[in-house]
């Protein structure tokens, strides 16, 4: 059963030490208030809309279906930049078109209709343009709720014209290796990558295999286990994590809080470079392993 518009999914930038998402929430609870307000995050690192676009797919697939999602990540607050809503089959989406709703829309099944905010009728009276998450996206997000149609809202334009996210793809090169990315690094430390576990077995690993990780000038060898309790201590590792991406975590999911103490420093947006089977540093073991035998059968056969 589809459940009605009653649900908002609010995702933003706005973290907890200011007022701004308790003011969003007043604001939509004074104009729905049998809203039921879901509090996807407000932790997002501030005007990072590669990282709100991230987070919004990730969460996109679990939220209520019909209800409406709430996203703000604006560096652009106060410019020409639109804001919009857009339809897809599962409900509404609301936010700045600036890439940060594109990815959920795709990965929801595509735009069917987006509408500009430009009705002020829909918004509040605004002292200053620089929170448009009270003053336009809050009121709109909550007459969505109580049954008010997009088209009253504003103008509908072209769901072509939607700003693309800047989300990336793996990239593979001659030599075999997959060069990857850091998506995510969450508060346990574990690393997701933008690699599917399959395109890692369509080069040859396996699990319980080897891979090869090179960050920068910097190389690993990984294990792909099962789990993070698989790891031992201070062991780099990679798995499949709860969205089926590939992820590195050392130990029991402490990769990035301990990464300085191995030597890896990952950030959100790092190259990884990754290549099953024979590591560098297991190769250089067993060059030193054929060079030493060498080197006594030249003496056993004197001059």
């Amino acid at each position: 059963m589809t459940l009605t518009r009653r649900f908002v999914s609010f995702l933003s930038d706005y973290g907890h030490s200011d007022e701004f998402v308790g003011v969003c929430k007043s604001v939509m609870l004074s104009l729905a208030p049998d809203l039921q307000i879901i509090d996807i995050t407000h932790d997002l690192p501030v005007h990072d809309v590669r990282a709100g676009a991230l987070t919004l797919v990730r969460a996109a697939q679990y939220l209520p279906d019909g209800g409406i999602v709430l996203a703000v990540v604006d560096p652009g607050v106060g410019t020409d930049r639109r804001l919009v809503t857009v339809d897809v089959e599962q409900g509404i989406l609301l936010g700045p078109d600036n890439g940060l709703l594109a990815p959920a829309v795709a990965i929801l099944g595509g735009a069917q209709r987006v509408v500009s905010l430009t009705s002020t009728e829909h918004q509040l009276p605004a002292p200053g343009p620089t929170f448009a998450g009270r003053d336009v996206l809050a009121p709109a997000a909550a007459h969505l709720a109580a049954g008010v149609d997009p088209s009253e809202l504003g103008d509908e334009v072209d769901a072509a014209g939607l700003v693309p996210g800047l989300v990336s793809l793996p990239q593979h090169d001659e030599g075999g290796a997959i060069h990857g990315e850091v998506w995510w690094i969450d508060r346990f430390g574990n690393c997701q990558l933008n690699v599917d576990p399959d395109e890692l077995r369509a080069h040859g690993a396996e699990p319980g295999g080897a891979i090869e990780v090179r960050f920068g000038e910097q190389a690993r060898s990984v294990r792909w286990v099962h789990t993070y309790a698989d790891a031992k201590p201070s062991e780099l590792v990679l798995l499949v994590d709860s969205y089926g991406l590939a992820s590195l975590a050392l130990g029991v999911g402490r990769h990035a809080r301990a990464a300085r103490g191995v030597g890896v420093r990952a950030r959100p947006g790092a190259v990884v470079a990754m290549r099953p089977g024979t590591t560098i540093a297991v190769a250089v073991l067993l060059f030193i392993i054929l060079a030493a035998a060498f080197a006594q059968f030249v003496l056993r056969l004197g001059p």
